[in-house]
């Protein structure tokens, strides 16, 4: 059957251009405000669209597609790495022109980012004191405890290394979700036999070493730019600024994958 075009479509009705371009809201008169808020949406929309592709990415792996698991892969790195080179935009700021405007931010805070913490979820954190900071019933708390309680990235990994023909310690494939997942030397030595064997798995192996980087990355140059605006400071909200934020730097997403190299 062909497709009705409705010629009364527009670019800017499909895009909601209207919705899109009206969000942005300054509640201050400081030039620099906008910025702000602009790189902040930019931001959220990258991570919804993150979200979007780990999920197809999960279900990839989990049915053992090699082939659609290293292009999904390929995708999402390059959303990580044009997210973390956007902290150069924000780096323009001076430290004085941030101070104009921050106290009209009163409570919000970048730490209150639920599509942040939905990641991380998916990536791997077990943390209740996370899902704790959303109200009862909202959307975001549901979302990220039902994140907490699906399997994590690394889980449909070890699935598809299941697809591939590989023994897979019970103790990973076999682990309850909803906890941390802990290091595993049985693992290590299985990772270590699929890097000696040279297969279709070491792609798969070798971008998620390239998105736990990138992460790490991204982590890393987030530190750096608050410090560079607002130094050893409390963020706002009260948060603990860069000081917390250092403290999740250098965490990798899949250490197995990190440990098995000391093993070739």
């Amino acid at each position: 059957m062909t497709q009705q075009v409705n010629a009364a479509l527009t670019y800017a009705h499909y895009l909601r251009l209207d919705q899109v371009l009206t969000a942005q809201r300054p509640r201050s008169d400081r030039h620099d405000e906008m910025l702000f808020i602009v790189m902040h949406q930019v931001y959220e929309l990258w991570f919804k669209q993150i979200l979007h592709e780990l999920d197809r990415l999960q279900r990839l792996l989990a049915s053992g597609d090699t082939a659609r698991s290293g292009r999904a892969l390929r995708r999402i790195l390059a959303l990580w790495r044009t997210s973390v080179a956007q902290f150069a935009v924000l780096e323009t700021m001076t430290p004085p022109e941030f101070v104009g405007f921050r106290d009209w931010l009163e409570a919000s805070s970048g730490f209150e980012s639920a599509q942040f913490r939905e990641i991380e979820a998916v990536l791997g954190r077990r943390d209740r004191r996370v899902v704790e900071r959303y109200l009862p019933g909202t959307p975001e708390r549901e979302r990220i405890a039902a994140a907490m309680s699906r399997p994590a990235l690394g889980d449909s990994f070890a699935r598809y290394l299941v697809h591939q023909g590989y023994a897979v310690p019970a103790e990973v494939v076999g682990r309850d979700v909803r906890e941390p997942a802990e290091p595993s030397p049985a693992m290590q030595d299985l990772l270590a036999r699929v890097y000696s064997d040279d297969g279709p798995a070491v792609g798969v192996c070798e971008h998620l070493v390239d998105l736990d980087a990138v992460v790490q990355e991204w982590r890393h140059r987030h530190v750096k730019m608050v410090e560079r605006v607002i130094g050893g400071k409390r963020g706002t909200a009260g948060s603990a600024g860069s000081a917390y934020l250092r403290t999740t730097v250098g965490k990798p997403v899949f250490p197995d994958l990190w440990a098995a190299r000391d093993r070739l």
